[in-house]
């Protein structure tokens, strides 16, 4: 077991050797003379060839098979498949391996390449070729003749010559025997036999070592020569195959007088050696033989057998009466290393004495080694075409080198005498595949003439060698290179159509059609210009017009003829040079400017801009003014127009004048353009208020009013033009409840929401209206009061309020800072109480009663007197009774009230931010509100108007914001505009402590009471209370 698995180990490794060295063995088994075209195997299948789907291959799998150039191979592999089939040419062994008797020794060997390199492997196939009986035996000659003595004894054997047979096996001699005759011959003296020759004499076969068989005639009677000297019968050689096939020949045997005895050898089996090179005439060897016999019986003659070779034959000969041998011809061990002689001794007696001469011809280094080249390449006239493209390791041949002497004398080496790149890599014994080396490059070699040399290790060592042609195939793997990678050109502008701009040339490294050359714009290029194929000569088809395209830049391609083609890419770049072919030209064939009417003497006017289609000094463009040179001046270079006069609307709307422009081309061009310049108005008039007429004015609000009617208006108008006295009106203070909205183009103002109790009362607006003047927006301030009731029973009340919220800073709520007169009862009931004694308690306890008995109309003051909610125009009650004394002269001895106010309402969309100062002249107000005059300007005041703002900075806590002119106004102009306070005023009636009474049922009714006390100031309101 363990010999067993030893021996398996060994196989697998030297199939592995084998497998890794790229070459492998296998063996087939085919009859020979099969007829053409019969499957004898499958490589692919036999070999278990499969492929790596990754390994991408360079040609589809190909099986080629490898034979000398001029043999006719006897089998044929498909290349695509790998099956073999057995060719035209049929198999004959007995030619293919003549003189080879041994049945398993005949092969036929072939050697077949997988290609593509990726899985390349080289495969020797060995075919045993199996013998079949194609051939009969035959006899050396038709007529046999044999000589026995008449005394010769019963059953004494003699030699037949043997027939030759060239099957092996079953299918070689296999019987003789000795027919009968058809017909009995006459006898006559001395010649004619009769038909009991077959029972004088016998045939037996006997075998030697070899296996060859012998034929010999046994004498079964006592012979007569007297009676019958010969002896005639036919012979019959047959062999084993099915059918068998044979062949007879005529045996004579002859019978002759007595000769007691025959020769004897000394020797019977001799051997020696001879050199290959022993010359003719050389003694190979001295045979000696002796006969008891006297005289002539004595006398011994030597011949060689016919059994021998007819090669050996010739080589080899003999003296008939010596018996020397020796050399007929040169010998050669390579054709036969061992020749058997087998010589005959006879002295005339019919049975001659036998001897073999073995002779070894012994090797001498005589022989060359032979190159044989089987090409995997078909060469093409003797020269193999190699692609400069094919990869490492490709095979181009095989190459078998052998060496017929033996021993030293034929170990054979292989070489190439010098640096190729090309190797020889063993495959078999004796056997290289020569294959690249390196990688090929046909523009730097184009053709090999490698000389192989094979050398034997004799001494002196022969050398043959063989020259193997390979040319290198130009493929196309240079793409054409230009001379410059970028080309530069000009070329002026307005060319005549078909100007020769450059010629473009490229050079490509490969040859033939690889090296042909042609030029091609790349797909940027304009189809203004065109590119011979061929030469390369770059044209302008067309004019060229600097002013539409300065510059062209795009590829011209060169491209080869190879398969498949190579091309490179270069960039052109065209530059247009310019000529004064265009005139200046102005953006508008006229100009219109428009300037305001206070635009300073060399102020701007406008600017006029002019271009030139030219480049360089053909496009410096100089202004000038052709007429109008004494109102106006235009800088040349910048075209910027100033008035050197200052403008009056009044006295001229407009000017017109001429505006030429050159260029400064050597051939001047000029072009000009009109230019008018229109004098316009600036906004420099603010709106009037003309309703209300009077910042005094109220207007009643009934309970009643639905949301969305409408309670009153404002109207102002503006002395301005267009824009200018576009106006809109807008709510900035006074309507923190957010309970009435305005019409920001009629001035209508509407009731937001439905009135509920904390809405009663007296309400101003402060309202603003703006106009949509450039470039600054000028705005003027009113005052709209409102007084929410049910009726106005006491107008005069409702004036005083309003007279009161006028002297209101306007940063504060009408109520802030009130003090109510019920408050200043209960200090002095608590000083009562703590000074006096518990009947003032009671008495205040019963006057709280008597309180509590009072009309609903005291409940709702006792109410809020406190809560503290009702509220009066003024800061506190001192500074009341301080501006009361101070307001006992008319309000008309004021000349201006001045009020700081300042707010932040970031959140109420109905208010805008105001900061501002503004002016309030009351006297004038009075007299010319609703006295507007529609023709005039509105009233303005001295510069010298005294500044009161510092009596009416408000003391409120609340935020404040200061309201500031949008637009700058004019320092010598003072429009009228009346401050207002931002929140509503709510006004109380008379608490029925004080000295007052009533008879009407209106709480705001102050006919028949007066009111002593303070006022308290409140917080402001956030909310609406329902």
């Amino acid at each position: 077991m363990d010999l067993l698995s030893g021996s398996y180990l060994l196989a697998v490794l030297l199939a592995c050797i084998v497998f890794q060295s790229g070459a492998q063995e296998k063996n087939y088994t085919v009859r020979e003379e099969l007829p053409e075209n019969v499957l004898i195997g499958n490589l692919l299948k036999d070999l278990n060839l499969t492929l790596d789907p990754d390994v991408p291959l360079s040609s589809p799998l190909q099986f080629k098979l490898v034979y000398k150039t001029g043999d006719v191979p006897l089998v044929r592999v498909e290349e695509n498949t790998g099956e073999i089939f057995t060719a035209a040419n049929r198999i004959d062994r007995e030619k293919l391996c003549a003189g080879i008797f041994s049945e398993n020794r005949c092969f036929y060997e072939v050697e077949v390449a997988v290609l593509p390199d990726e899985v390349f492997r080289l495969v020797k196939i060995r075919f045993l070729i199996e013998d079949i009986n194609d051939n009969a035996p035959l006899f050396p000659s038709t007529v046999i003749n044999i000589s026995i003595p008449e005394n010769t004894a019963i059953n004494s054997r003699y030699s037949v010559p043997s027939a030759i047979d060239p099957d092996i096996g079953v299918n070689g001699i296999q019987h003789y025997e000795l027919l009968k005759p058809k017909t009995a011959p006459k006898r006559t003296f001395g010649s004619i036999t009769n038909d009991q020759g077959q029972n004088v004499f016998g045939l037996d076969i006997t075998e030697t070592p070899e296996g060859d068989k012998w034929p010999q005639l046994i004498v079964q009677q006592i012979l007569d020569r007297e009676q019958k000297d010969t002896y005639v019968m036919k012979i019959k050689v047959e062999d084993g195959g099915s059918p068998p096939r044979s062949s007879t020949a005529i045996l004579q045997v002859t019978v002759t007088d007595v000769n007691d005895n025959r020769p004897v050898f000394k020797e019977n089996d001799i051997e020696v050696s001879v050199p290959e090179n022993a010359p003719v005439g050389t003694s190979v060897s001295q045979l000696h033989a002796t006969d008891a016999d006297l005289g002539s019986n004595a006398q011994i003659h030597f011949y060689f057998s016919n059994q021998i070779s007819s090669l050996a034959k010739r080589l080899f000969a003999i003296d008939n009466t010596t018996g020397l041998i020796t050399i007929r011809e040169p010998l050669d061990r390579e054709e036969s290393p061992v020749h058997k002689l087998t010589v005959l001794a006879s002295d005339g007696s019919s049975t001659p004495s036998r001897a073999t001469v073995t002779v070894n011809v012994t090797d001498i280094n005589d022989n060359v080694p032979s190159i044989d080249t089987r090409y995997i390449i078909n060469p093409v006239n003797g020269t193999v075409l190699l692609s400069e493209k094919a990869p490492l390791n490709t095979k181009i041949a095989l190459i078998t080198v052998m060496d017929k002497d033996a021993d030293q004398n034929g170990k054979v080496t292989c070489f190439t005498d010098h640096d190729v790149p090309f190797r020889l890599k063993p495959v078999f014994d004796n056997q290289f595949l020569l294959e690249t080396a390196t990688f090929l490059d046909y523009e730097a070699t184009r053709e090999y003439a490698i000389k192989i040399v094979a050398s034997d290790s004799g001494k002196p060592p022969l050398n043959q060698s063989a020259m193997l042609l390979i040319k290198i195939k130009d493929e196309n793997d240079n793409a054409p290179v230009f001379t410059q990678p970028i080309i530069g050109l000009s070329i002026p502008e307005n060319n005549a159509p078909g100007t020769q701009l450059t010629k473009i040339s490229a050079t490509d490294a490969d040859s033939g059609r690889n090296a042909e050359i042609s030029y091609i714009l790349g797909p940027d290029a304009p189809a203004i210009f065109n590119l011979d194929r061929r030469t390369g000569i770059l044209t302008a088809v067309r004019k060229l017009d600097r002013e539409k395209q300065d510059r062209y830049s795009f590829t011209v391609l060169a491209k080869d003829n190879g398969m498949p083609p190579l091309q490179t890419n270069a960039t052109v770049t065209v530059s247009v040079l310019d000529q004064n072919d265009n005139s200046p030209a102005f953006t508008h064939n006229e100009y219109n400017f428009y300037v305001p009417e206070n635009l300073p003497m060399y102020g701007t006017v406008g600017l006029i801009t002019v271009t030139d289609a030219d480049a360089g000094d053909n496009a410096a463009v100089t202004l000038s003014i052709l007429n109008g040179r004494d109102n106006f001046i235009i800088d040349p270079l910048t075209g910027v127009i100033r008035p050197n006069i200052t403008f009056d609307r009044e006295q001229q709307g407009s000017y017109t004048f001429q505006v030429k422009a050159v260029d400064g081309g050597r051939l001047q061009r000029s072009s000009t353009a009109k230019v008018t310049i229109n004098v316009v108005d600036v906004n420099d008039n603010r709106p009037v208020f003309v309703i209300p007429s009077s910042n005094y004015s109220y207007e009643l609000v009934p309970t009643s009013a639905s949301p969305g009617s409408v309670v009153t208006k404002v109207f102002a108008v503006d002395n301005d033009t267009g824009m200018n006295a576009e106006l809109r009106y807008s709510i900035i203070g006074g309507n923190s409840r957010g309970l009435f909205t305005i019409d920001q183009l009629t001035g209508n103002i509407t009731l937001k929401e439905k009135v509920i109790t904390s809405d009663h009362g007296l309400h101003r607006l402060v309202i603003k209206v703006n106009d949509l003047g450039q470039p600054e927006s000028l705005y003027t301030i009113a005052l709209v009061h409102l007084f929410v009731n049910e009726t106005v029973t006491n107008s005069s009340y409702v004036q005083e309020l309003v007279r009161r919220n006028m002297e209101t800073p306007v940063g504060q709520n009408i109520g802030d800072g009130e003090i109510t007169p019920q408050t200043n009862d209960y200090v002095k009931i608590i000083i009562a109480i703590i000074a006096g004694t518990m009947t003032v308690i009671l008495v205040i306890f019963v006057t709280a009663l008597v309180r509590c008995r009072q009309t609903p109309r005291h409940k709702v003051v006792q109410k809020n007197k406190q809560s503290g909610e009702w509220v009066s125009p003024n800061q506190e009650n001192r500074q009341i009774k301080k501006k009361k004394k101070k307001k006992k002269r008319s309000p008309k001895s004021l000349l201006l009230n001045f009020v700081t106010i300042e707010e932040s309402k970031p959140d109420d969309p109905g208010h805008e931010h105001i900061n501002g100062t503004l002016d309030i002249p009351v006297e004038l107000e009075e007299q010319t509100m609703g006295k507007y005059n529609w023709a005039t300007t509105p009233t303005t005041f001295k510069p010298d108007s005294p500044d009161l703002a510092k009596h009416y900075k408000s003391a409120s806590p609340q935020p404040t914001f200061q309201i500031k002119p949008e637009t700058p106004v004019p320092p010598k102009k003072h429009h009228v505009i009346q401050e207002l306070p931002l929140d509503n005023t709510f006004v109380v009636g008379c608490d029925s402590l004080s000295k007052c009474s009533s008879s009407s049922s209106d709480p705001y009714s102050v006919s028949e009471c007066s009111c002593q006390g303070g006022f308290k100031t409140p917080g402001p309101i956030h909310t609406r209370q329902l």
